[in-house]
């Protein structure tokens, strides 16, 4: 019998190959859990869009951060210019159903054809250790 972190684990790989194939709207509907969960989303972009991508994302955050689940978010960027991921956003999320619920709204509201020719590889994880 597998334990439950080994079974979330599976379904957030699953998710996460999902989400990289078919976008942000195959993530999170198998996760079994009621607790927090965070976002890990990496950002690949061409070198001429890295404004735009920003822009984009805090379009984005503006939207996100008034649906109901979401905590907090922050977007990082990569401080060498050859870095593969040149942002990532790590946001955080009072439920998978919650995330799942406002990135489907985000999908119909149009927002997400603003980050076109952008590639995302995202998934949610949860903690399973830290420090003491």
């Amino acid at each position: 019998m597998t334990s439950l972190w080994t079974r979330r684990a599976i379904h957030l790989a699953a998710l996460s190959f999902l989400t990289a194939n078919l976008g942000v709207s195959a993530m999170a509907s198998e996760i079994n859990t009621n607790a927090p969960v965070t976002l890990i989303n990496s950002f690949e972009i061409p070198e001429d869009r890295l404004a735009d991508a920003v822009r984009s994302w805090e379009q984005a955050r503006d939207f996100l951060k008034e649906q109901p689940g979401y905590i907090t978010t922050r977007l990082h960027q990569s401080l060498s210019p050859q870095a593969k991921f040149q942002l990532v956003n790590i946001a955080l999320w009072e439920s998978p159903d919650a995330y799942q619920a406002a990135i489907q709204k985000l999908g119909k509201s149009g927002i997400v054809a603003e980050f076109k020719g952008i590639s995302f590889h995202a998934a949610l994880y949860t903690v399973i250790r830290e420090d003491e």
